[in-house]
């Protein structure tokens, strides 16, 4: 079983407070806040990490799925915006954009949208966000010479 660590620490009241959060791996350490997430202060926040490791996890499950159906992406990009409003009286993640653009010589645009499709929902990120009510996917195809 492969197990990856995230640790964080907040320290103070919700809005006049600060957090700072730290990746296992090292590979990421910063400060978080309440202007950072809900506004627009220094720092990051939950919701922009979530974006990280949905875009990279689809970005490698789409490269996975080209490769499983004989097609060589030359680049796989992709853009998670992940949007948050109050509902009920609480925050909740309402819905996930996925923009990924891929350079993949020899497919066609519909093959290319199947197997786009299927790696959305084949991505743990995606399923661990089964909850999220609309993750959306725009997937354009760059053919370059």
């Amino acid at each position: 079983m492969i197990k990856r660590t995230a640790n964080s620490q907040w320290n103070g009241g919700l809005t006049d407070g600060n957090g700072h959060m730290k990746f296992g791996s090292g590979a990421f350490d910063g400060q978080y806040s309440f202007s950072s997430r809900f506004e627009n202060g220094t720092g990051t926040n939950p919701e922009e990490l979530i974006g990280a490791a949905h875009s990279g996890c689809f970005s490698m499950a789409f490269a996975a799925g080209l490769g499983k159906a004989g097609f060589a992406p030359k680049s796989v990009k992709t853009t998670a915006t992940v949007h948050m409003d109050k509902v009920d009286g609480g925050f909740k993640i309402v819905e996930v954009v996925l923009d990924t653009e891929a350079d993949v010589p020899g497919i066609d645009e519909k093959t290319f949208q199947e197997i786009a499709e299927g790696s959305k929902k084949g991505c743990p990120v995606s399923q661990a966000l089964a909850a999220v009510p609309k993750i959306t996917l725009n997937a354009k195809l760059l053919q370059t010479a």
